[in-house]
């Protein structure tokens, strides 16, 4: 009984193996082979929990394959740097090792905005092929024919997947842009235009300033667009300010009525 609460306090997983003596050992060995076997035991047997940890971080746009490896990693560097003189379970210091190598992997290596889910498979496929690729044909890159007939894509897929592989952070919009003096990529982005709003509404209404009489199209020309007051247009016409008030109303009185009533 004694012996079982023990255990539970030292390893927070029922199936957690027992090596605490074999870190023990590893500490007082110095470099070599003896030392390298007994490290690849001790992560060999740890290997499941580290599995275990990738799981949770599955469907997030990496395959369960890339994150077991680098689980793996994680775990390796775990038993590297585990000092059992410290006091803690190994456990204990191998799980945040593990968990923060796996984020750390989703940080330098997945998009910070949601793409689709072909093209993170594309980019899953064409990644692996052009490392395996590179195995085989050291010394140079694989080409987008080899890469397209081993991972059995498309060269236009292909590529696509090689764009993928280069877009996976945000840049901030306070970045400056590369060949540039201080100038930032927010620079280069255009402010919302408010004439946009109105293309609809003078397209709507130029069939009906087409009907107008010429006089009163001159009136609302002068006033809207030349920027002149009603007494200067009333000058200019030769007749009484109050006489262009009163043709500007009905103006818009008539173009109210022609639009309400396609509307309707």
């Amino acid at each position: 009984m004694c012996a079982t609460a023990a255990r539970t306090k030292q390893h927070p997983h029922d199936d957690a193996p027992d090596t605490a003596e074999a870190f023990d050992r590893i500490a007082a060995l110095p470099e070599g082979a003896e030392r390298k076997a007994l490290r690849d035991e001790l992560v060999q047997a740890w290997l499941p929990m580290a599995e275990r940890i990738a799981v949770r971080f599955k469907g997030r746009g990496e395959s369960l394959e890339d994150l077991y490896q680098v689980a793996a990693l994680g775990l390796v560097k775990a038993v590297d740097h585990y000092d059992p003189a410290r006091g803690h379970a190994f456990e204990a210091y191998a799980v945040p090792t593990i968990t923060g190598e796996i984020k750390r992997h989703f940080r330098d290596h997945m998009w910070t905005l949601h793409v689709p889910r072909r093209v993170q498979d594309l980019r899953n496929r064409v990644r692996n092929s052009a490392k395996e690729l590179s195995q085989r044909t050291p010394g140079r890159t694989p080409t987008v024919a080899e890469i397209a007939e081993h991972a059995q894509l498309s060269e236009s897929e292909v590529r696509t997947g090689m764009e993928a592989l280069e877009c996976f952070s945000a840049l901030s919009l306070e970045a400056e842009m590369p060949g540039t003096d201080g100038y930032a990529l927010g620079d280069a982005i255009g402010d919302p235009d408010p004439a946009y709003e109105v293309v609809v509404d003078r397209v709507s209404v130029r069939p009906c300033l087409q009907r107008l009489p010429e006089r009163e199209r001159t009136i609302l020309y002068l006033r809207f667009f030349g920027g002149m007051t009603q007494s200067r247009i009333a000058l200019q016409l030769g007749i009484s300010q109050m006489h262009v008030s009163r043709l500007l109303s009905g103006c818009f009185a008539q173009l109210r009525e022609e639009l309400l009533a396609e509307v309707r």
